[in-house]
């Protein structure tokens, strides 16, 4: 951004956002529409939701019923209130519809009209952006929870786009010149994804290996794109993080090549198969059927696309927010995955992805984050 493009960003933000120009409508009405637009935003992101794990187009098709493909007509397609009043069902096949796209409208509606109600006083271009921001977090969070991943849509390009928006409202992170937003903007996003990385590596050195034990002899398939194990599959991408990851067994039958082998110890990289004696090429063993009581594969905390993640929710809450939003989540983490134990529910913990923990306290941050910060320090100092 040069600075013939300064002029216009100021003039821009200054005429959108101009506080007299907001204060001539009651505060309370731009608290109504704050509402009303995060709905309908999150009828939007229901679609996002839906679709960007499948790679289809957010524009084509239009809304429609996933199972009998009715095109939805725009008077059965109100946020909030067509879900309650065909009670969650197709209003042409009735097939039920799940109560996620009723949740992500209210939610989505619920944290705009906070947006407003915190920093609508101070700043409409803040409380807007973050807005923006929590959209943001709320497709990343649901399609982290239904798919195990954050597409890049959301991590890479809400990078650029927290960027783009602190030069647009500097009062984002500063009340001083936009170029110097750019800057606390970029370093947020250094320090949110650089952190999160090394957290990643860290772990990956110390807590790098899981060993799975079963009652009884079992099958595990090795197919060209990843292990599947009691019909669970695992991308190899995500197990072969480094060169030196090894997936480790002693096998009671192997199949493989046309060839089978008995009680034979395997060693599986991404560069080399070794069974007992005997080296392959992986790439030139297209399946490996084992049976097998104990297998250890290699594991990740979290995955790069948390890495991304974070630095996005720097480049909106600066190094701090960044900081706080990667310190909570853990403790969120660990909070909760020792109630689902307490539960009884100890399976569904290991099972939970790790973008929700920190969307949730990316939250904490925008609406309570400096207090408790503050407090802490008054405490500590």
């Amino acid at each position: 951004m040069n600075d013939s493009l300064n002029p216009l960003f100021l003039a821009l933000g200054a005429n959108i956002f101009d506080a007299e120009l907001w204060a001539e409508v009651p505060f309370s009405f731009w608290a109504f529409v704050f509402f009303i637009f995060g709905c309908i935003v999150g009828s939007f992101l229901n679609v996002c939701i839906h679709r960007m794990p499948l790679n289809e187009s957010l524009v084509s098709p239009p809304s429609h019923c996933p199972r009998c493909r009715y095109s939805i007509p725009w008077y059965l397609n109100v946020p909030l209130v067509t879900w309650l009043w065909l009670r969650g069902r197709c209003a042409n096949c009735k097939a039920p519809i799940s109560a996620r796209y009723f949740l992500v409208e209210l939610l989505t509606g619920l944290l705009f009209l906070l947006c407003w109600l915190r920093y609508g006083g101070e700043s409409a271009g803040v409380a807007l952006i973050l807005s923006i921001f929590f959209a943001g977090l709320v497709v990343a969070t649901f399609i982290d929870i239904e798919h195990y991943i954050i597409p890049d849509e959301i991590t890479l390009g809400g990078w650029g786009v927290g960027v783009a928006l602190s030069a647009l409202v500097p009062s984002l992170h500063i009340q001083g010149p936009w170029l110097r937003a750019v800057m606390l903007s970029l370093l947020g996003s250094a320090v949110g994804a650089g952190l999160t990385y090394a957290i990643l590596r860290l772990g990956k050195l110390l807590f790098g290996r899981q060993k799975l034990r079963f009652d009884e002899p079992t099958r595990v398939e090795f197919t060209e794109t990843g292990v599947l194990i009691e019909g669970e599959e695992t991308p190899f991408d995500e197990i072969f993080y480094r060169r030196s990851d090894r997936i480790l067994f002693r096998a009671s039958k192997l199949e493989a090549l046309g060839r089978t082998w008995s009680d034979a110890p395997v060693r599986l990289s991404v560069e080399r198969l070794e069974i007992g004696d005997e080296s392959f090429n992986p790439e030139e063993v297209p399946l490996m059927i084992a049976t097998t009581q104990e297998i250890t594969i290699p594991r990740e905390a979290m995955g790069f696309g948390d890495v991304k993640f974070m630095g996005a929710i720097g480049a909106f809450l600066g190094w701090p927010g960044a900081i706080f939003s990667l310190m909570a989540s853990a403790l969120i983490g660990a909070v909760f995955n020792l109630a689902l134990i307490a539960c009884g529910r100890r399976e569904w913990s290991s099972k939970l992805p790790y973008g929700p923990y920190i969307a949730i306290a990316a939250g904490i941050w925008v609406f309570a984050g400096r207090w408790m910060l503050d407090w802490y320090l008054a405490r500590v100092g």
